[in-house]
């Protein structure tokens, strides 16, 4: 699965997280039960969204069924969502990963170099797409949005000096689609204009945030970045994140929402989350690089007068044996990340991470070289440090709305 809204239960409140992944599950389920069990491949975290927010927009909660033990939520049953809201979901996540695939296919990256694989994943990516369509069409949506997408980025990236956000605009535009069409879903037209905003800053942040995570091995391939393309720096990248960020709130704020907990937990506070995750990677990852470069002697902190080459001022550094911490200057580079191929191989290597509760992780797994805990902390915080945090993803101030916190390490 993909997507950068990844919460767990460490850092949602007990209730949100059932619901939450009540949503998931609907959305696996109804792809399967549509489409069969090879579509629910394009289940992701990003497009159970639009069920949360149809949901969110209705006084009463979405009707739910029980589901059968699954192996992805440790062999137990569970209530999933059950509406049109997750159906719109299933139609955009199969529309959006027809695209994924589609523009794999056509950049030729990794396997899809091969003519065989390219071949069967252009059929797949079709079958996804025309399915995605006919489901669109059975709710009233209109589809254009997210099947042109790919088309005007590919014209927008051959463009002479395209500006970051024009080349935001395809995702902007596709996200804004299936955000506002929940407002009609729900019954609430007078909320369209607000979830159609909150729709381009969602995607604006989405496609930065991607762009920022694949930066480095897009140098080391020579693939397209628009960060890269357009010079900007993770300073200045971060700058842009932080005022689509501000937008999307600032959406979200102006929204009728009965239920408005999860969604303002997903779309406000875990999208912060994404932000800092990215960049406190991406930042790590800049940092050994430059290290790896730096001729041998000179340090990439400067040189203090008194201790020539070292990066330290005099009288500091670190005890004799102690060495650097990992990601500050001087300590040895990790070993290099090797790139998300994406498609069908990212996909069932994530899912298999799922299957296992994280102990196994691909090799361009962010978490691939950390602890057994690390690894089982699916959400990159200290799980034990969230516990005062279960206010933040309910409104007001007097407390927690939910059941209760599930911030414990068991």
């Amino acid at each position: 699965m993909f997507g950068i809204v990844r919460p767990c239960r460490h850092v949602l409140c007990k209730g949100l997280y059932a619901d939450w992944l009540g949503h998931l599950c609907g959305l696996c389920l109804a792809l399967r039960d549509e489409h069969g069990h090879l579509s629910r491949l394009v289940t992701n975290y990003d497009g159970l969204l639009v069920s949360v927010l149809t949901e969110g927009q209705s006084p009463a909660s979405t009707s739910r069924r029980r589901a059968a033990p699954c192996a992805l939520r440790g062999f137990k049953s569970a209530d999933v969502a059950q509406s049109e809201g997750v159906r719109l979901a299933a139609s955009v996540s199969l529309l959006l990963a027809a695209g994924k695939v589609s523009d794999h296919v056509a950049d030729g990256d990794g396997v899809y170099a091969r003519r065989p694989v390219a071949a069967g994943a252009a059929r797949l990516a079709g079958r996804w797409s025309s399915a995605g369509t006919a489901m669109a069409g059975t709710l009233g949506f209109d589809p254009a949005p997210l099947t042109s997408a790919g088309g005007r980025q590919a014209l927008l990236e051959r463009a002479p000096a395209p500006g970051l956000r024009e080349l935001t605009g395809p995702t902007q535009d596709a996200v804004a689609a299936a955000f506002g069409h929940t407002a009609v879903l729900a019954g609430k037209p007078h909320n369209r204009e607000a979830l159609e905003a909150a729709g381009r800053g969602f995607g604006r942040l989405a496609h930065l945030i991607d762009a920022v995570e694949d930066l480095a091995g897009d140098r080391a391939s020579g693939a397209y970045n628009p960060l890269a393309a357009t010079g900007t720096g993770l300073e200045e990248a971060r700058r842009h994140c932080d005022a689509a960020h501000a937008e999307l709130r600032a959406a979200v704020d102006e929204l009728d929402l009965p239920r408005p907990a999860l969604t303002r937990a997903l779309l406000v506070r875990e999208t912060g989350h994404a932000v800092s995750r990215a960049f406190t990677t991406a930042t790590a990852t800049a940092t050994a690089t430059a290290t790896a470069t730096a001729p041998p002697g000179t340090g990439t902190a400067g040189t203090f007068a008194g201790t020539p080459g070292t990066g330290h001022p005099p009288g500091t550094g670190h005890p004799p044996g102690t060495g650097h911490p990992p990601g500050e200057p001087g300590a040895p580079p990790r070993r290099p990340r090797k790139q998300d191929p994406g498609g069908l191989l990212s996909l069932v290597c994530t899912t298999l991470t799922c299957c296992t509760c994280g102990l196994y992780r691909p090799a361009w797994d962010e978490e691939r070289d950390s602890s057994c805990c690390g690894r089982f902390d699916c959400s990159g915080w200290d799980c034990c440090g969230n516990c005062g945090n279960c206010t933040s993803c309910c409104p007001g101030e007097d407390g927690c709305c939910c059941d209760g916190c599930s911030c414990g390490c068991d």
